[in-house]
């Protein structure tokens, strides 16, 4: 697993450090599945490319996942590629065939998984473009209701909680867990839809300014209303982080309860740092220290009942 060690540390060094904490058995899927996914978020997230060369390549990528083939990538791939300005997305785009090489060589169970994960991201990734196409600051466009936004966070995170736990119980069995599967799924899916919230709310100043409101809000530019509901939905957000407490709890390895858990312990504090700032703030972000706190106290993170 090269790519992962040289690319994951310059793509995203929490998920890097939740991967080095899971036993063996779920690291390729894992790995495999999160580069996968952060590739396609890179491609529906450039802005310097027009709606309908992203969504292009996102019908590629969805098309390739399928066995397709990788002519799309053959395309417009390395033209995107050059645009990006974060060093390590820019390598990954370029070392894309490296990515889908190791879907390739993952058991074939386990390929679904990541397979199925990812055609559910990508279509929330699609969805998110044609939904936000002609928003701007003068014209800006709200989610309808909450069943939207639950829905988008089921697509873009809640299915990987569903897939962590498939992956968990292919590569460890018992070892993961013994819980009723169905129950740690659902605790999952809460769980990966919890943190995708933690994103939306921490984004919330710089997408109002792009004209996207991913919060159900009948006047986006109503300051009291955009409080009232940024509050109503931080209290969704801690319910759901709490899901993730609870997943954790049941299960059996200390190195998979420690991975599970640390992303719900920097996305408490995420949210503490939310609560006290305002909506026009610039984005929130947790320190490294609290990011050495949370990793330590995952590493102690008990088996059993969840005691705050």
């Amino acid at each position: 697993m090269q790519l992962d060690r040289h690319v994951l540390r310059n793509v995203s060094r929490s998920f890097y450090l939740s991967l080095r904490l899971l036993p063996e058995p779920m690291r390729p899927a894992t790995a495999t599945g999160y580069l996968l996914a952060r590739a396609s978020d890179t491609l529906a997230d450039t802005a310097e490319v027009p709606v309908d060369d992203r969504l292009e390549l996102l019908d590629g990528f969805a098309d390739e996942l399928r066995g397709k083939g990788a002519d799309w990538r053959s395309r417009k791939l390395q033209a995107f590629a050059e645009k990006q300005t974060h060093a390590g997305e820019r390598v990954l785009l370029e070392r894309l065939d490296e990515c889908f090489a190791m879907l390739g060589a993952l058991d074939g169970l386990q390929a679904d998984a990541v397979r199925e994960t990812l055609a559910t991201i990508i279509s929330g990734q699609r969805l998110d473009l044609v939904r936000f196409e002609e928003a701007s600051r003068l014209r800006p466009v709200a989610l309808k209701n909450e069943e939207e936004l639950e829905d988008y966070c089921y697509r873009v995170a809640g299915c990987v909680g569903a897939f962590w736990t498939r992956i968990g119980l292919l590569t460890m069995g018992s070892r993961f867990s013994d819980s009723n599967p169905d129950d740690l799924r659902d605790l999952g899916v809460r769980y990966g839809m919890g943190l995708q919230l933690v994103n939306i709310l921490r984004d919330l100043p710089e997408d109002l300014s792009n004209g996207r409101c991913y919060l159900p809000a009948s006047d986006p530019d109503n300051r009291e209303q955009m409080a009232a509901l940024r509050k109503e939905w931080l209290d969704h957000a801690a319910v759901w982080l709490e899901s993730g407490r609870r997943y954790a709890s049941r299960l059996n390895h200390w190195r998979v309860r420690a991975a599970s858990v640390l992303p719900a312990l920097i996305g408490e504090d995420t949210i503490g740092l939310l609560e006290v700032a305002s909506a026009e703030e610039e984005k929130v972000k947790v320190t490294r220290k609290q990011v050495r706190r949370a990793a330590w106290r995952a590493c102690w993170w008990p088996k059993g009942p969840v005691k705050r």
